[in-house]
């Protein structure tokens, strides 16, 4: 008699061990982060950067977008805000692949490494913008280190600096692929002079 009624648990046990051990061989299926292969995010060209790093096209509707925006401070730096469209700056310590719209930015003065950013703002030292005039520009990267691309291009912005021996300047804001536009919108600072 309780062999009868044992079958039937003893053959839902036999249908669900097989079904139970596919599950757990996958990381994935307990939360693990990581462990599947991420689906690719753009195509990689063989365009690099001066570092040897390849352009990501990011095209599309959807592709991230960069504005540079230059103030001076009283003390004689600059206050440099990045103004990003569909793009998420991302924290210390991310995973090294892309995902779309995700990353850090490179700030370069004079086309020098001055610092990677993971947030939209930064102060830069005057030391760093001697007399004369001076091109800042913004970089956006993938977190994997490629360079997020459209059409060949790399999502960029650039901002000319001028700082004068008494600490004065003249910044000039413009996108790298529409020097009389930001974005689609006239800049405000194109031609302004700070006093």
């Amino acid at each position: 008699m309780s062999w009868t009624r044992g079958l039937p648990g003893a053959l839902a046990v036999c249908v669900l061990l097989p079904v139970a051990a596919a599950g757990c061989g996958s990381g994935a299926a307990h939360g693990e982060r990581g462990t599947g292969s991420p689906s690719p995010v753009g195509r990689i060209l063989d365009d690099t950067d001066e570092d040897g790093r390849h352009y990501r096209e990011a095209g599309g509707k959807q592709a991230p977008e960069v504005d540079t925006v230059i103030t001076p401070d009283a003390a004689g730096g600059w206050d440099v805000r990045l103004d990003v469209h569909r793009f998420r700056f991302s924290r210390a310590g991310t995973a090294a692949r892309a995902v779309a719209g995700r990353g850090l930015a490179y700030l370069f003065v004079d086309d020098g490494l001055v610092t990677r950013l993971r947030t939209p703002g930064y102060h830069l030292p005057a030391g760093l913008v001697p007399h004369g005039t001076h091109r800042v520009t913004a970089r956006l990267y993938a977190d994997d280190g490629t360079v997020w691309a459209v059409r060949g291009e790399p999502v960029e912005s650039t901002a000319d600096i001028t700082a004068s021996g008494a600490e004065r300047a003249t910044p000039t804001a413009a996108a790298a692929h529409r020097p009389d536009e930001c974005m689609g919108h006239p800049s405000p600072y194109l031609g302004a002079r700070f006093t």
